[in-house]
């Protein structure tokens, strides 16, 4: 092998031991090598890192942090790179283990690692098929043979490989720190691109940790133009065509490059968009005879630019792309551009996207401000529609700012027009979003109404600012068709089918319909829901009454309360599960071992919910802390606002296209992902002090924890449970005790101080939780068993917490609770049986216990055994002593002449009694007994006794 002495031989280190070296190549033998008498490793062909031409600073900056990880691969410039490159390049190049493509020699590569890239540029030697690995940060192409892939979305390959540098524990220079900086940033437009990730801005902060030079990024990312850049720059702007695609602005713009340009159109593209600020930019620029560049941005999520970029031979991402078209005609390109670009587009949202729909609360222009004042203070809303009632039309807008300056000015008693923002701007529900920021920035209206083409009144609903935030800037974790797949995997097939039926009811209807809260929490946290409660905007009754109609059952509908309960047979849910033809629909469903256990049609049905509520969306006010609120019919976000904590503020949308749809106003995605109980607002516990309880009891059975703020105004807020109703309070700890862990929520209650603040009498414990245990155990008792499991939880638990109460404070502790009498007859009766029982001696005869216990029920008794935990009395008794009976009755006394009265039960009291202690043992025995005690209380009266019975013992 002849290598050319004017290449540059090293040595390399290898382990402790030098070799003789060229770039990973042997390039002599120990016989032959002049440079030393040492080892020499075997061959190793050389590794390239690769990235795309028009290099920018992420490609370059790449092919840098590549070489680190490789340090025996080397990197290789692209043949252009970009101006402000170029420049950087010039002032370090010493510094950068970078080859330009001049410096390159032929030699044969069989492995390669692209950086920032899919494709694979020309370079001699290159085999035909070499072993790839891929860095990259665009979306995955199709897979090839011999290539290894490493795609993440993240902003930059920078942050991908920089990352893999700070994992292996790599030293870098300020300097290398610096271009993998200038990276980031201008692939993130400094971290302001919507591709953006928390982590390339991690990668950044930890680039400045190692020395990175932040005037950098001045001097290189914002470099002035060339004369000739500028006159690119001028004709481009000159020569933009706006188009609207899918209500998107656009902006198409072509130039034809002036003679003798050589510089970069991505920096011209940079500032284009800057200045021209539309949904996404097309640069088409002419360079020489047969060449047209492009160059796209995309500002918006609905514009993905690499669509347009690939159909024209190119690549990239959603929000930059590129392409080198072989064309010598520029309006050639340009027309074919433009009729790519609804390919490119996805239908652009809505206001019936992110308006609230239902009741909107408006009024009267000729109201005082001091009503105005009242209904701000009842209903929290910034913003109030303004109507002229008389003529039923739009007039204005009332904000609460508005209200409270003239309140604090004293004119209450002057009417709501002197003070409204005069004017009518509305919406359609067609209407798209980027018109609704525009009408909020020129007019000053934070909320808009939205009503139909025809008419002002009735208002179909409103958009706020709150709602157009939550829009624009709420990440959006899960596709609709991801949730669906989430649901429909949760569900058991007739669920899933039974839901996708009502859904699309609701769709004909144009109803929106949404499963809410803990069906949905429940969902996202894995765990299988039972039921299917929906929400309604707008009328829930209708909707039953139209789905009774079509399947059959029986909707119960509620007018007062908008609600409505449709019940069902298995007659509806087998119509539900068959299609047009009569054949049984099963709809896909990935829990296969919910597949399996399906053994027969039958089977399908058992189990499932004999019932579904349908509730109107509703809007709720307190008049005063602790009071029950007002309730009005409202949208599903008034709906959501409602609720207590953010992880059950989440809901679903059901009905047609929209199914699927996650509805997160308040961030509860995120607080379900931490495992964080968190309240909407600061009043959340001093308006319905419940939730207290509700909180405390969702922390144990979910391990979740209260952020600090929530924790606070708990703790602030125990002292309004005293203030609070029985049977509230009641509902609360009953929900508490069903759940699967009661004594751990009940424990938490206590350590709270919750019971404390609800009465003084009521505290929790640890026997308790003994008891609870004692009773799961019983259920497989063979004296208790039955009892034990038919008997009602939350009846037994109850009792068995009463009885762990001072004997003095138990009474006292219903009465706060408002127990009912059922309940408490069971618990005074487990009272009363356990001071019976402790009143017996241990050698009480059997006669004695059965009488002493006979009073009390089965479910007192159960009470008393998980307390006591042994008790061998209790034992004989529940399962051998009370089931004890005579052999005779009352027809065989009278057959012995002595007339009906008291007698009766004194004599079968006395035969039961010597019967349990033994001294009777058979029926002739207790025959012959009662023969005697009838003889003598005959004799006794002085009646004649009859004959002996005729079966009478010999």
């Amino acid at each position: 092998m002849s290598i050319p002495l004017q290449l540059d031989i090293t040595y390399h280190v290898v382990g402790s031991v030098q070799v003789c070296r060229f770039a990973g190549v042997q390039v002599c033998t120990p016989a032959t090598c002049k440079h030393a008498n040492l080892p020499h490793a075997p061959y190793n062909p050389p590794m390239l890192i690769l990235t795309h031409e028009n290099g920018d600073f992420d490609a370059v900056a790449s092919l840098l942090a590549a070489h680190k990880l490789y340090p025996n691969g080397r990197p290789l410039l692209p043949r252009r790179v970009n101006h402000n490159v170029e420049q950087f390049l010039a002032l370090y190049w010493d510094i950068f283990p970078f080859l330009r493509p001049t410096e390159w020699k032929r030699q044969r590569v069989e492995r390669l690692i692209l950086v920032d890239t899919q494709h694979i540029t020309v370079v001699r030697g290159l085999i035909s098929e070499p072993q790839v690995q891929v860095f990259d940060h665009h979306e995955p192409k199709e897979a090839r043979k011999k290539w290894a892939y490493c795609i993440e979305p993240l902003g930059a390959a920078t942050t991908l490989l920089v990352e893999k540098i700070k994992a292996a524990g790599l030293s870098i220079t300020p300097e290398e720190a610096t271009l993998f900086l200038l990276g980031i940033h201008e692939d993130t437009g400094s971290l302001t691109y919507a591709a953006t990730t928390a982590r390339d801005a991690r990668a950044a902060a930890w680039l400045m940790e190692q020395g990175a030079l932040q005037a950098a990024l001045l001097r290189y990312l914002r470099i002035p133009f060339t004369d000739i850049q500028r006159e690119l720059y001028a004709q481009l702007l000159k020569n933009v065509r706006w188009l609207e695609i899918g209500g998107q602005i656009i902006a198409l713009t072509t130039a034809v490059a002036p003679p003798a340009f050589d510089e970069q159109i991505s920096p011209i593209a940079h500032r284009l968009r800057d200045v021209l600020q539309s949904a996404a930019l097309f640069v088409l620029v002419k360079m020489g005879s047969q060449n047209v560049q492009l160059v796209a941005r995309s500002r918006s999520k609905q514009v993905d630019a690499a669509v347009v970029a690939r159909a024209m031979g190119g690549g990239g991402h959603k929000q930059a792309a590129a392409a080198n078209i072989d064309s010598p005609s520029l309006t050639a390109v340009s027309a074919q551009i433009e009729s790519i670009l609804p390919n490119a587009v996805t239908p652009i949202s809505t206001v019936a996207d992110l308006m609230s729909y239902g009741n909107v609360h408006t009024i009267s222009a000729t109201a005082t401000i001091a009503q105005a004042d009242a209904l701000g203070q009842k209903m929290g809303h910034e913003g109030y529609p303004v109507i002229d009632m008389q003529h039923g039309r739009l007039v204005g807008l009332l904000t609460r700012r508005a209200i409270d300056r003239a309140m604090a000015h004293k004119y209450g008693d002057r009417t709501v027009r002197t003070i409204m923002q005069a004017g009518r701007v509305t919406v359609l529900e067609t209407d798209s979003v980027e018109r609704v920021q525009q009408l909020m920035v020129s007019e000053k209206w934070g909320q808009i109404p939205v009503v139909t083409a025809e008419q002002d009144m009735p208002l179909v609903g409103i958009v706020t600012r709150t709602d157009l935030l939550t829009h624009l800037f709420q990440p959006k974790s899960d596709t609709a068709v991801s949730m669906r797949r989430l649901l429909e995997s949760q569900f058991s097939p007739p669920l899933w089918q039974m839901a996708l039926a009502i859904g699309q009811m609701a769709a004909e209807l144009h109803l929106p319909l949404y499963f809410v809260g803990g069906l949905v929490r429940d969902a996202l946290m894995h765990k299988s829901p039972t039921d299917l409660d929906m929400v309604v905007e707008g009328d829930a009754i209708l909707l039953a009454l139209s789905l009774q109609k079509k399947y059959g059952g029986h909707a119960h509908v509620h007018e007062r309360f908008g609600t409505a309960k449709w019940s069902l047979d298995t007659a509806v849910w087998q119509k539900i599960g068959t299609d047009e033809n009569g054949t049984q629909i099963e709809p896909m469903n990935t829990d296969k071992d919910r597949k399996n256990q399906r053994s027969s049609v039958q089977s399908v049905y058992d189990d499932l919910p004999d019932s579904i509520d349908f509730i109107t969306a509703r809007a709720e006010f307190y008049d005063k802390p602790t009071a029950l609120p007002e309730v009005e019919s409202g949208s599903i976000k008034s709906d959501l606002h409602r609720r207590d904590f953010t992880i059950n503020t989440l809901a679903v949308r059901l009905d047609g296209a929209h199914l699927g749809e996650l509805i997160d106003f308040y961030n509860g995605r995120y607080d379900l992902k931490n495992k964080t109980l968190r309240v909407l607002h600061s009043l959340s516990f001093v308006d319905d002090p419940t939730r207290i309880l509700r909180g405390l009891r969702l922390e144990q059975r979910l391990n979740f924890h209260f952020d600090p703020r929530t924790k606070e105004l708990l703790n602030s807020s125990l002292s309004l449970l005293g203030r609070l109703s029985g049977a509230r309070i009641r509902h609360e700890i009953e929900l508490a005790l069903l759940e699967k862990n009661p004594a751990k929520v009940m424990n938490r209650f206590g350590a709270a101080g919750a019971l404390a603040h609800i009465s003084p009498t009521l505290y929790w414990h640890s026997s308790a939780k003994t008891a609870m245990e004692r009773l799961a155990a019983l259920q497989q008792d063979a004296v208790w068993g039955k009892i034990a499991s038919s008997a009602p939880a939350l009846l037994t638990r109850f009792g068995v917490w009463m009885l762990s109460l001072q004997a003095d404070t138990q009474a006292e502790g219903m009465d706060r609770l408002m127990v009912r009498n059922s309940t408490r007859a069971v618990v005074d009766g487990a009272v009363a049986a356990m001071a019976a029982l402790e009143s017996l001696p241990e050698a009480a005869a059997a006669s004695v216990v059965e009488r002493a216990l006979r009073p009390f029920k089965p479910p007192s008794l159960l009470i008393v055994r998980a307390v006591l935990g042994r008790s061998p009395l209790l034992d004989r008794y529940y399962g051998e002593w009370r089931l004890v009976q005579t052999a005779v009755d009352g027809r065989d006394i009278r057959k012995l002449g002595l007339p009906p009265g008291p007698a009766y039960g004194q004599i079968l009291e006395r035969l039961r009694g010597e019967r349990l202690d033994g001294r009777v043992q058979t029926d002739g025995e207790e025959l012959a007994l009662l023969q005697r005690l009838a003889a003598d209380i005959l004799g006794q009266t002085g009646r004649p006794s009859e004959p002996p019975l005729q079966n009478d013992p010999p």
